[in-house]
């Protein structure tokens, strides 16, 4: 009885990761249009959205030094500041439409 069991559950997990397989299969013929053109979108935006942040805290940072004569530097904290609030950004947009599709 307890070997039956195991190889139903076997069965069933084979079911199970053949209909997963399947699935993928279909969604990649029918979304097969998403070549090169949506890798390359998809890199842009990654690329943009931790660019932008990062020039925006770089440019604060340097106002900031030429407005303050402080002893450390503006320009590399706006730096270290926009890289890491851009991949944030870049993490969220990824996983945005990660989960989209």
């Amino acid at each position: 009885m307890d070997d039956e069991t195991d190889k139903n559950k076997r069965w069933k997990r084979l079911a199970r990761e053949i209909g997963e397989k399947e699935a993928r299969k279909i969604r990649a013929r029918r979304e097969k249009d998403r070549g090169v053109w949506f890798g390359l979108g998809m890199f842009g935006l990654v690329g943009w959205s931790v660019a932008i942040p990062t020039l925006i805290g770089i440019a604060a940072g340097v106002w900031l030094d030429k407005q303050t004569q402080d002893p450390y530097s503006w320009t590399l904290m706006g730096l270290f500041i926009g890289v890491v609030l851009g991949c944030l950004n870049a993490w969220y947009w990824v996983k945005k439409k990660s989960r989209h599709d």
